[in-house]
């Protein structure tokens, strides 16, 4: 399962898109190596959208896409080969040992989220073509409770205790557009790890998600103590390949720290609040975060007194309690 999402064409095509990302660093870090990072960082952001922007074109007129898992896969083992053979010598032993360990921990988690179960949902109902025709409509309201009740899950029978909550988990079945499958506690579909993000794998994607954030902020405390071991020199500092090469790639974990803290405060606020990101785009979808509020003043075209659409949120039982409930998540 994870061998069939990694060995591909698209892998290639992954391989070929990273290669081309950490050499447009690699040659801003080299045409301009006394910039500040104020000046490297907004310089990095523009040639890498511009060297996406192209690969999108090319892979449209070659026909084939990339593998996002793939394209996490290979980056982390990029960032650990320049690790290993250009920074390592000038790192502490503790810190050599943390990240190892950091890195080793992120690709075993990465392969188990990629083959996990979210919460896939298989309904045994008789006619199971009238699931997928109105993909956006809430799951009670085309089956009926009972059928409900007797679903059958993906992964064998529920526990007592869990048959205790379908009722309520239920009501938080949904679809997702990519796989065409339904999924309990349905979050968004994750094509960095390439699978739906639901309520058995959300606490595995958060713990990935501040693993990845934890790997690169070490490797970025690597580079400094490389810098301060290996570059006293200012002459050597701007000729080094070795120090571009290390540059480059702190460039590009610095770009990737910044947006995963911005989606892992997104996910904490989230979790706090007990709310999935597919409904928070899509509450006015979902009857259950719909409160119809009637308007003191005016009436519309019919006569009828005017009403207005307000976000309620049924599933927010407090910030402790939603914790308690996100942690409780079996995978």
């Amino acid at each position: 399962m994870v061998a069939d999402k990694l060995i591909t064409k698209q892998s290639i095509v992954s391989l070929i898109s990273v290669f081309f990302i950490h050499l447009s660093l690699f040659l801003v870090s080299q045409f301009l190596p006394s910039s500040s990072l104020l000046t490297l960082l907004p310089v990095s952001v523009g040639v890498m959208l511009i060297v996406v922007g192209l690969g999108g074109v090319c892979k449209k007129i070659v026909g084939v896409r990339a593998s996002a898992p793939a394209f996490v896969v290979v980056n982390i083992f990029y960032v650990w080969f320049v690790y290993l053979v250009v920074i390592r010598p000038g790192v502490s032993y503790k810190l050599d040992i943390a990240f190892n360990s950091e890195l080793a921990v992120l690709l075993l988690g990465l392969c188990r989220i990629l083959s996990s179960d979210p919460g896939y949902v298989a309904y045994g109902s008789s006619n199971p073509d009238k699931l997928v025709a109105d993909p956006l409509l809430d799951v009670k309201t085309q089956l009926q409770e009972s059928e409900l009740s007797s679903s059958e899950m993906y992964k064998g029978c529920t526990s007592d205790e869990e048959k205790g909550q379908e009722s309520t988990l239920l009501q938080r079945v949904r679809f997702c557009n990519m796989c065409k499958v339904y999924v309990k506690g349905f979050d968004h579909h994750c094509p960095a790890f390439g699978n739906c993000i639901g309520r058995k794998n959300r606490v595995l994607f958060v713990t990935l998600l501040v693993g990845f954030i934890l790997s690169e902020a070490s490797f970025i405390a690597c580079l400094s103590q490389f810098t301060k071991y290996y570059i006293a020199d200012e002459d050597v500092k701007k000729t080094s390949f070795y120090y571009t090469l290390a540059n480059s790639t702190m460039l590009f974990s610095l770009l990737q720290v910044l947006w995963q803290v911005v989606f892992l405060i997104w996910h904490l606020y989230c979790v706090c609040f007990n709310i999935t990101t597919d409904e928070w785009i899509n509450w006015k979808r979902y009857p259950e975060f719909q409160l119809v509020v009637q308007l003191q003043l005016g009436f519309d075209c019919s006569g009828n007194p005017a009403t207005r659409t307000k976000f309620i949120n049924p599933y927010d039982h407090g910030i402790l309690q939603n914790l308690k409930d996100f942690l409780k998540a079996k995978e």
